[in-house]
């Protein structure tokens, strides 16, 4: 078994995740997602709007500024000259994936996760999942709340409880809860978005028939497929790095892993500084440098898992939307900024769509951090500036909080005099 060091293991990270590959110079196409996709395997979706939907920030991250309707047509829009590329599942969480993919990530393959709560609540209500699945067949795509209207003036709906007025994102009608059960186990699919409310549909009508008709993986070889995009993605990783990217059981990955190695699609490496056992992906290259920069969604795959986070980049990361106020150290919804490699600094961001400017209410520049901060600041702005053009803000304001903040509002001053 070779040994690597841990800066190799992070300029791996960094070029399987696609932060070597340049920016588009021209208009972002197709193409270019799709280069994207063949690097980071899934998008993390997530409600949180307060800067912008956890989906089309990765893209930006590598691609800088493209349309967001690439993405949606991709997704939840196709047409005949531009078919579905992205379907969602359940994956590392509710995830956009490539298509092909939508049959790996069967019931099977994950370990029956919140889903195998509602249990009980289909023993109470036989009928009910059939009268949905009915529903969708005649009127999908729709949501759950339109589901739970046609269900009700025949009395189809049985005794389940609505969702209350006023209820929080979470309390959800029972139908609700059927609906999600069906969309995790694979019996529906999402045909489309409404303002982010997901419009269920058949899978037959959502995905491409060769994927219907394709028969069902094992689920011993959708691991090792899914283990195998997971060290792709990830270039090098323990057995615990690669079970999360996809959320796979311990056991099952641990024998794709063995599988792997045994036929010379996984190579174990130590990596100094790593108290357990590595993996580094065949196809993983270590660029000499990483040039560049990009902020990165707090569901960016490249931080989404916090102790990798700070075992590759020493870069301690919580998210504190759950934080009351007072309690927080660096803000609601945080973004950490990687310059040149390394995470060196944070901002808390908040689009503020009615004065049309994107506010920054903390920075933040890593105390160890090997870049002089007014290097930091400087390239920090210009990201920034970037993002507020993308989203059609009109600039960016900084607030006091944070030892960056200060550095951060003069560069942002020096680059509108220099434009």
């Amino acid at each position: 078994m070779r040994t690597i060091s841990a800066d190799v293991a992070r300029r791996t990270f960094l070029a399987a995740q696609g932060f070597t590959d340049p920016r588009p110079s021209g208009p972002v196409t197709r193409r270019h997602l799709q280069r994207v996709l063949e690097r980071i395997k899934l998008l993390q979706l997530d409600s949180v709007n307060v800067a912008v939907r956890s989906h089309y920030m990765p893209l930006f991250s590598r691609l800088g500024d493209y349309p967001s309707a690439l993405l949606d047509d991709a997704a939840w829009s196709p047409s005949a000259r531009r078919p579905r590329l992205l379907a969602e599942t359940w994956a590392h969480e509710a995830s956009l994936v490539p298509v092909a993919d939508w049959p790996l990530l069967g019931h099977r393959t994950l370990p029956r996760r919140w889903w195998k709560h509602y249990a009980p609540l289909l023993e109470r209500h036989p009928s009910l999942a059939g009268d949905i699945r009915a529903v969708v067949a005649e009127r999908g795509p729709i949501g759950a709340g339109a589901i739970e209207k046609a269900l009700a003036p025949e009395g189809r709906a049985g005794e389940v409880r609505p969702r209350p007025p006023g209820a929080t994102w979470w309390e959800r009608s029972e139908v609700k809860q059927v609906c999600e059960y069906l969309f995790a186990v694979g019996e529906l699919a999402v045909g489309t978005r409404r303002h982010f409310e997901r419009r269920y549909d058949l899978p037959e009508r959502v995905l491409p028939a060769e994927v219907i008709a394709a028969p069902p993986p094992d689920p011993a070889d959708a691991a090792r497929a899914l283990v195998a995009k997971s060290a792709a993605a990830l270039g090098v990783g323990t057995e615990t790095d690669l079970r999360d990217y996809y959320r796979l059981g311990p056991e099952r990955t641990r024998i794709a892993i063995a599988e792997l190695v045994d036929a010379g699609e996984l190579e174990p490496v130590a990596v100094r500084g790593w108290a357990k056992p590595a993996y580094r992906s065949p196809s993983a290259t270590v660029p000499r440098t990483v040039p560049g920069r990009a902020l990165l969604s707090p569901f960016d795959p490249l931080v989404w898992e916090r102790g990798r986070a700070e075992r590759i980049f020493g870069f301690r990361y919580r998210i504190e939307i759950y934080v009351p106020e007072a309690k927080r150290e660096y803000g609601y919804y945080v973004f950490p900024f990687l310059l040149d490699g390394a995470l060196v600094g944070r901002v808390d961001l908040k689009a503020d769509r009615v004065a049309g400017v994107l506010r920054v209410p903390g920075a933040f520049a890593e105390p160890e951090a090997c870049v002089p901060q007014a290097r930091i600041a400087a390239e920090l702005a210009a990201e920034l500036a970037a993002m507020a053009c993308w989203l059609g803000l009109d600039g960016v304001e900084v607030g006091e909080r944070g030892n960056l903040a200060a550095a951060l509002r003069s560069a942002l001053r020096s680059a509108v005099r220099a434009g």
